[in-house]
Parts: C-alpha cells; structure tokens; sequence
C-alpha cells in the first residue's frame, strides 16, 4: 500500500495512488476469476442433465444463471477498465479523473459482487444464489485491500470526478489511434453544430431526422464506415462505428441508430451475399443513396424467431411474401428491406428461414408504403423518433429468386446470427452515447441551478449522481471498445458484446434517471431535452434482445464455450 496516498491525507495523488497498487487491483481480478469459475461450475452442476446444459433446467434456474451473466459483466468490465488506464498510464495520457472513475469502480462493483448487483430495478442477485459464499470474498478484510475499497467509496475521489467535469475534463477515451481520434473530433464537432441544437425539436415533433441532414452524414461516410473498401466503403471496422455511433448518438439516439441500418444490412450481404448482390449493394449501402430497414419482428414472435409465420412461396422465377411484420425501423423512408421469411413450412423452428432483399420505392409523408401489395401504420412511441416505427403488411409482395440472400434457401437464420455480434457492439455504443448525453444535460442543470445560495452541483447527492454517471459510463464504453477490437480481430465475441450491450443500457436508463432528478421538476417538461434522453434510453434495454435475453445468451455461453 502506497502510504503517500492514505485516504486521512488532504491531498491525493489518485493517479499515483493506483499505480502504486496496481499488483492489489490485478490481485483482485485474479481472485475475482477464482470466483467466477466456482459459480459456474456450480450452475454446471445445476443445469446439467445426460453430460450436456438441459434448457429446462436452464429456465427453472433462469434467476441464478442471469445473475452469473451479471457478475461476469462485472468482472470483465473491471478488468478492462483497468487495462484502459494502464494503456493510458504508459501512453502518459492517463488523468486524475481517469484514475478515480477506475478506483472508484473497483470498490463500488466488488462491494456489490459480494453483497447483491441490481440486475434491475427489482431483482437483485445475491452470492448464494450462485453458490458463493462468505468465505470466497475472504480477501476483502485483508487491511491493503480494505484501504483499496474505502479509497474508492470516498468523498474525496467523488469531489475529483466532479471537480474535473466541472471544469470541463471527462474520462479519456483512450482510443491511441491518431485515425480514432480525429474521428472522434470530427463527429463531435458534426454533433454538436448539427444534431444537438435541432434534436429536442424533432422529437417533440416527431419529425424524421432531415434529407439534408443524412446526405451530410453520409458525405461524413456513416453508412460507409464498416464496409469493405473495394465495395465503395471506408473498411475501418467495429472501433470507428463505436466511435462514430457514440458521438451521433450522444446528439440523437436515432442520429446514431441511422448507421446501424447500414450496418446491419451491409454485414448481412457482405457475409451472405452472392458476388452479384454485393456489387449491386454495397456500394449504394456506403454512399447512403441506399436506405435500408431490417423486417424480421413479428407482432407474435418478438425475439421467439423460430415462431416466425411470414411466408415466401417460389413460384416460377419470383417468390410470393405473404405476412405481417412489426417495430420495423426507418421503414417509410427505407430503398431496401433485408425480410426474413419462412420458405419451408414444413420446418420447424429456425429450419427453413430465408432471407430476402427487397427493394421498395421510398415513401413519403403522404403516401408512406407506395408499392403494391404493401401496407403500413405508424407506431406512435414515447422515444426513439426521427426514423418512425410501423407495422407492415405484405401481401403477395413478388420478389425475384435473385433477390433471395445467397440464393440458397434456409439459411436465414444463419444469416442473421452472424450479425449479432456487430449489432450488439454498436447497441452497447449507442446506449453508450445516450449515457453520456445524460451526464452533460445533467452537469450543464446543476453548474447553472442554485439554491439555498450555491449551485446544486455542491450538494453532496447531486455531485455523488454525477460521479456515479461518469464512473458507470466509463466501464459500458471500456466494454463496449473491448468487443469492438476483438471483433475486428476476429475473435469471437459473441458473449462480451452481450455483457457490453446488458451493462451499457442500464447505464444509459440509469443516467438519464439520475439527470432527470437532478433537473427536478424541470427534468418533467418536454422543453427540457432530458426528459426526451429519458425516453430514448428506455428502448436500450429492449431493441437487438431485451436485457433478459441478452442474459441468456451470455450465460449460455459462459456455460458451453
């Protein structure tokens, strides 16, 4: 233990503090792994039936093995967190508020690993539940790692977060890519001159983000970001569409959701496609004259897609789609759906899926679906505008066999899992960006609120949410990079883009709540943009596999990889 740095000293070096403890902090991630493995091998030994994880079983212990997801969220979170500053500490860009978000994190997340983590607002996973016990968390009383974990709770270290966004300095994102960098700059500046002064309007409106609008963020390469170079795109991978996606998204959640429709759709031709539809495709894809909307939500199925009843019959050289489809994206003002069809009834399940590209004439206002045989209604939503949601109608749409993704039926299903990974990351990197949105509304509200004659940011309730936003975002956006560079690596991250995508929503849903409350009843007038940032974060925990969901699949994959 660093003895300069006592908790009982007027001043602390956070920075030095940490450095000087780094072995403690890796200690703690190694006894923290020690940990892990007996909880799942306990929920092993639950789960297990004939040498293989039944799914009854998984269902009846849905509640524990949930929270092994949480706790592993977590311990991955922290560690990557840590990774971040020593990257930062050797590269001397590290900062105080670095340093404190990351003790800060430590102490707060180990605490609730030991005691109980709020999965939700209702349901909080304790240790037993997971066949931990007491004794496993031993390691806490020793008298080094306590003074760790009293660091990190401190008012102290709360007062140097704060003390640092009050003056302007956030958490260093810790890119160390000159590219990354400037790309960040640029769309910082691109949200700040053209997303942020308009967003609230829109919203309040309901207004689809403007043409002039999209065409400027496709000049700026949005919808061109992830694909391939030799199909007119710029090929810079899952780290720059984080990067890019956070920042639009910091502006306007549908501002940075417009390039998950790009995204989507271009990853599901580039790894499906035949060599004909990827040139016909990508390339528009990429310059933005070609918007694209993924069908695959039914009003029955929500994330159940083996119920999906849409069905796509051949008949001579086209296929019929027949069916109803809902939550569909941006689909009015959309040139291309990727639909998602069943083309064997007579599979079961995820068997005979297909997927389709299906060209549609762009609508307008007046007339939204102008294609025959396709009708549609707008869902009216309290968040998530400037693209519009609608329920759709296809009523013998014909599709040439061309237009059939591969042109090999029954791999649609396929097709879209191998998109799951990327859409998850730049989910956690949108929530990300709707997080940070929260802490700048709510810092901004309390720097220019007074009362009882001081700003409301010298309270100690107001200024403890503030350091707790910064704190929490700071480990989501950690994750969130984690994934992004281990997919562009290609490393299979399909479990760490689900831990980035379950932390980074509730983030996002808890910093808008602390920034409204922050705004008190303020925060409750539409004029107020945080009361739009509240809705908007809401969606995060629900759209590309609600929390529970996205629970599941990381536990299922902590159990079998």
């Amino acid at each position: 233990m660093d003895s300069s740095a006592n908790i009982n000293s007027d001043v602390i070096n956070f920075k030095q503090f940490l450095l000087a403890n780094k072995s403690l902090y890796a200690d703690i991630l190694q006894k923290l792994e020690t940990i892990s493995n007996k909880a799942n091998n306990h929920l092993k030994s639950l789960l297990t039936k004939d040498n293989r994880i039944d799914n009854n079983l998984l269902e009846v212990n849905q509640f524990q093995t949930h929270g092994y997801a949480w706790f592993e969220t977590y311990r991955i979170g922290l560690r990557e967190t840590l990774n971040w500053f020593i990257n930062l500490s050797e590269s001397g860009q590290a900062s105080e508020i670095d340093a404190s978000i990351t003790i800060f994190a430590f102490s707060e997340y180990l605490l609730q690993m030991k005691n109980g983590i709020m999965m939700s607002q209702s349901e909080i996973i304790r240790p037993n539940d997971l066949g931990i016990n007491d004794e496993d968390f031993k390691f806490i009383e020793d008298p080094s790692i306590a003074e760790l974990l009293e660091t990190g709770l401190s008012v102290k270290i709360k007062n140097v977060i704060v003390d640092s966004l009050d003056k302007g300095i956030h958490a260093s994102l810790g890119l160390n890519d000159e590219t990354l960098d400037m790309i960040q700059d640029q769309f910082k500046k691109f949200t700040e001159e053209e997303i942020l002064p308009h967003a609230n309007e829109w919203h309040l409106k309901d207004d689809l983000i403007p043409d002039e609008t999209l065409q400027k963020m496709a000049e700026l390469g949005v919808f061109s970001i992830a694909i391939p170079e030799n199909y007119g795109g710029l090929g810079m991978g899952k780290v720059a569409m984080c990067v890019v996606t956070e920042e639009l998204s910091r502006g306007f959640l549908a501002a940075g959701s417009l390039g998950t429709r790009a995204e989507i759709a271009g990853e599901l031709i580039r790894l499906g496609g035949t060599e004909e539809q990827k040139q016909k495709y990508l390339p528009e894809i990429a310059s933005g004259n070609l918007l694209t909307t993924a069908v695959f939500t039914e009003p029955n199925t929500g994330s159940d897609l083996g119920s999906l009843s849409t069905r796509a019959v051949l008949k001579d050289e086209d296929y019929i789609i027949t069916g109803n489809k809902t939550w569909i994206t941006h689909g009015a003002r959309s040139d291309l759906m990727t639909v998602l069809a069943r083309t064997d009834s007579e599979q079961k399940g995820y068997k005979g899926l297909s997927m389709f590209l299906v060209e549609k004439p762009r609508g307008t206002d007046e007339n939204p679906f102008p294609m025959d045989g396709m009708t549609g209604s707008e869902i009216e939503v309290l968040g998530y505008r400037g693209m519009k949601e609608y329920e759709i109608g296809l009523d013998d749409i014909r599709v040439s066999k061309k237009q059939l993704l591969g042109e090999e039926e029954g791999k649609g299903f396929k097709q879209l899992m191998e998109t799951f990974e990327s859409a998850r990351i730049q989910t956690a990197a949108r929530a990300v960006g709707v997080a940070q949105n929260a802490i700048e509304l709510a810092l901004q509200y309390a720097k220019d609120r007074s009362q009882f004659g001081k700003q409301i940011i010298k309270f100690p309730r107001i200024f403890s949410k503030l350091a707790w936003m910064a704190m929490e975002t700071t480990v989501a956006r950690q994750l969130t990079l984690f994934s992004a560079r281990e997919k562009d690596n290609d490393i299979r991250c399909d479990i760490e883009a689900g831990m980035a995508k379950l932390l980074a929503a509730r983030v996002a849903w808890s910093n808008a709540d602390s920034a409204l409350q922050i705004h008190g009843g303020n925060g409750y007038a539409l004029e107020y943009p945080i009361s739009r940032v509240l809705c908007d974060s809401r969606i995060l925990n629900i759209f590309e596999g609600a929390a529970e969901i996205q629970a599941q699949i990381v536990v299922k994959g902590l159990l079998t990889r």
